[in-house]
């Protein structure tokens, strides 16, 4: 069973480049494009996600925070506000083996334009330690990257997870970490 701290509203979160938001409905023509763009579903899925897709995202985000007391947020250029992406916590529930089990799933993506910035690491560092704030020092959280997915097995380890399996997905390899 599931089990969270208290159910907090979400926070932002600002680092030295970036600004890390809650979700909000004008952010939707932004994550559509993000999430349309072939290099970003790349290894998430293979192919371009539908408007449904999106808004069916952007709903479990809010769904997330309202229910777990956590979630993912909006990560913008601090100096333009530009859209950079998505960084955060899920549970998925996803039927993998071995199985992940409640641990808070972490997970970004990021605009073509923000890649090889750094960006996602940093974005990652700031989720990551909200999450031991929010969560505890001891709370296990994993992550899935596909094996070919370099910059995101990069910024997993920078961030201080190790792979602890080798499995599939839908039919794709992907390798499980923890931290």
């Amino acid at each position: 069973m599931l089990v969270t701290t208290t159910m907090l509203p979400p926070t932002s979160i600002d680092t030295e480049r970036l600004t890390l938001r809650p979700h909000r409905l004008e952010d939707f023509n932004d994550a559509l494009e993000m999430w349309r763009d072939p290099a970003v579903t790349r290894y998430i899925g293979g192919k371009p996600f539908t408007e449904e897709e999106v808004w069916q995202r952007l709903l479990r985000y809010a769904g997330h925070w309202a229910l777990l007391g956590f979630g993912s947020w909006v990560v913008r250029e601090r100096g333009s506000g530009r859209y950079a992406g998505e960084a955060g916590f899920a549970v998925g529930r996803r039927p993998v083996e071995p199985p992940l089990g409640d641990a808070p799933e972490s997970g970004w993506a990021l605009m073509p334009w923000a890649h090889g910035r750094g960006f996602a690491t940093e974005a990652m560092q700031a989720v990551l330690a909200w999450g031991t704030n929010h969560f505890g020092p001891e709370r296990r959280t994993v992550c899935m990257i596909h094996p070919e997915n370099l910059a995101s097995l990069r910024v997993a380890q920078k961030c201080g997870y190790r792979e602890y399996a080798r499995t599939t997905y839908k039919g794709d390899a992907t390798v499980l970490f923890e931290r």
